[in-house]
């Protein structure tokens, strides 16, 4: 037995540790790291993908929370001299400190309950990222590549397919971690735009809409944007009011907000 496999899985961090082989290398094969890339890695847990990356990315970042874990890697990979290891929590740290080699290549294993809040505090720093690859949960996966009109769309659909060109790579089955989860997972490549296909003219006012379209998706635009109509004029934009959130696209969320930023504009 090494000490790390003595750390047991913490629930509170919702932990899952990687073990299979076959996976792991399919991950790094999809992220094709290079030597002078700037790479940071998110939860290394164990040191599953920490391995296998730090031999094509001697200068990799690596970001746990988990004290314990901390150590556990830094005694493991404390012969890689150039392995930056800290302990922090992601949801909290400025990703703009670690942009003095160039742009960002992130990778992780993201626990659960932190995926979605992490992928938005990591879209304000979109434009120092080239890419993210991420294994999430199966379904958060299915929502951000969602098509309209489909259970699953919302507004983390919209919101990330606004800021990146999402790709669904591959399924990672339960049976690949230690302990096996509950719930089956999927590898994610987010690769932000650094010109936009699509531009909402008031980015602020564009979150906002989506937001409250998505508070309750079984109302109409109409019922929804009841609460913008202080200060503007839902009632006269060139739009059917009648239909259903989920049944607008990305497209037309854009010009749904632009309208509405113009209104403010006469």
């Amino acid at each position: 037995m090494t000490e790390l496999s003595n750390h047991r899985a913490r629930k509170r961090f919702g932990q899952n540790f990687l073990v299979d082989e076959g996976i792991i290398a399919k991950i790094i094969s999809a992220i094709n790291p290079k030597p002078a890339d700037n790479l940071i890695e998110i939860g290394p847990g164990q040191g599953a993908l920490t391995a296998p990356l730090l031999e094509r990315n001697p200068g990799l970042t690596a970001i746990e929370l988990d004290r314990d874990l901390e150590q556990l890697l830094a005694r493991k990979f404390a012969h890689h001299n150039d392995f930056n290891l800290i302990q922090q929590d992601a949801l909290k740290f400025d990703f703009s400190t670690l942009n003095t080699r160039g742009p960002l290549r992130i990778v992780g294993n993201l626990p659960y309950n932190i995926s979605t809040p992490l992928i938005f505090h990591l879209l304000s720093y979109q434009a120092l990222i080239t890419d993210m690859h991420f294994m999430l949960q199966r379904e958060v996966v299915e929502r951000m590549a969602a098509e309209p009109g489909t259970k699953v769309y919302g507004r983390l659909s919209i919101i990330v397919q606004y800021h990146c060109k999402v790709d669904f790579l591959f399924d990672v089955p339960p049976e690949s971690f230690f302990p096996a989860p509950k719930v089956d997972s999927a590898i994610v490549r987010l690769a932000p735009y650094h010109r936009k296909p699509l531009q909402a003219d008031d980015p602020e006012l564009f979150n906002n809409l989506v937001k409250l379209c998505f508070q309750q998706r079984r109302k109409t635009l109409r019922n929804n944007l009841k609460q913008l109509s202080g200060s503007y004029d839902v009632e006269s934009l060139p739009f059917d009011l009648g239909r259903r959130p989920e049944t607008l696209s990305l497209r037309e969320f854009v010009d749904l907000s632009n309208q509405l930023a113009h209104q403010h504009e006469h």
